[in-house]
């Protein structure tokens, strides 16, 4: 009786060496969009010591059509940084100082009566532009921090009736100081909801003070800003930020998304749970992450990093656990911890 043929014997050797070889290519093309991450970060490097996470939440922001609040105590490079950013890309940049008297009209506009014409022209404030910095957000009185409520969310303002819409893109970089409470006004939770990422600043460490200090030491009588070169254009913003909302998202991720979220609801550490816009927050972000990492599409890890940012500015921890130092950050990595991981 003849011998079976093995069934291994009847595939091709080559085969099996070009399988080691297999290289899984991405559905989007996202080498223009990586290549001008990496510029961004080298431009703001060029000045900023450190600080990588804030850079590149920035850069996440931007590309999921989001906001960012940045929050740290004075001389740590917060505004110093959103100019930066703003400069690496050609487009419009205004930067609005708060202050108890400022007025909602000075930041919006205001109508004007035009004696040539005999009629009301408006006049555009500094809101109209496509990067808002805006400093010391919580200087400013509620009224005032409340005009900015619909230009956020919905990118146009509302002025005696008439709508005016925005310019895309349009990101909003406000910076506020968590020490400091005297003149200030805290910001109420439906207008840090506006806000995709709220980031922490951290003093450098011992080798970056080194580093800071060399380097302004070295400057001279050349300006920070001088060194930095404007590469990125509006046209390019916006296809970048097309292509993030094409990023592949997974039903079970989605679900994991959701499971993070619920559980801030149920967690009894927490006064206030996260609401269904910071469920679609954290899936903007993770595609964001997940498009300046080269991938099309978004892993756990994701989703893990754009938590806490998207979270704990968005939840209120109970005032028995805020008196004992638990911080809302502190609840967030441990809801992370228990929700399982979807495989």
């Amino acid at each position: 009786m003849p011998k079976p043929e093995s069934t291994v014997s009847s595939i091709d050797d080559s085969v099996l060496e070009d399988s080691n070889d297999l290289q899984f290519k991405n559905r989007l093309d996202l080498t223009a969009l990586q290549s001008s991450v990496e510029k961004i970060r080298q431009e703001v490097g060029k000045v900023i010591v450190g600080q990588k996470d804030m850079v590149d939440m920035l850069i996440a922001s931007l590309l999921a059509k989001g906001h960012s609040l940045i929050e740290g105590v004075p001389g740590v490079a917060k505004t110093i940084t959103a100019k930066l950013l703003a400069k690496s890309f050609s487009v419009g940049f205004s930067r609005i100082q708060f202050t108890p008297d400022l007025m909602p009209s000075d930041i919006l506009g205001t109508s004007v009566f035009n004696l040539k014409d005999s009629e009301f022209e408006f006049k555009k404030g500094p809101i109209f532009s496509n990067m808002i910095l805006i400093d010391e957000i919580n200087r400013a009185p509620a009224k005032t921090q409340a005009a900015l409520f619909e230009v956020m969310e919905e990118q146009q303002i509302t002025i005696d009736g008439n709508k005016y819409k925005l310019d895309a893109p349009f990101m909003v970089l406000a910076t506020q100081n968590p020490i400091e409470q005297e003149g200030t006004y805290r910001l109420p939770e439906a207008q840090l909801d506006r806000f995709l990422f709220k980031i922490d600043v951290d003093y450098p460490n011992l080798d970056e003070e080194i580093e800071i200090l060399s380097r302004e030491h070295q400057l001279r009588d050349t300006e920070k800003t001088d060194t930095i070169s404007s590469f990125l254009t509006t046209k390019q913003i916006t296809e970048y930020q097309h292509v993030v909302t094409q990023i592949l998202v997974e039903e079970h991720l989605l679900k994991y998304i959701a499971e993070l979220i619920v559980a801030t609801r149920n967690n009894r550490f927490l006064y206030l749970g996260a609401s269904p816009r910071a469920s679609i927050a954290i899936l903007k972000s993770s595609k964001a992450f997940a498009a300046m990492s080269g991938r099309d599409f978004v892993t756990p890890e994701d989703i893990k990093r754009a938590a806490i940012p998207v979270l704990h500015h968005r939840v209120i921890v109970t005032p028995e656990r805020e008196m004992e130092g638990v911080s809302s950050k502190q609840i967030i990595k441990q809801i992370i911890e228990t929700v399982e991981i979807p495989r």
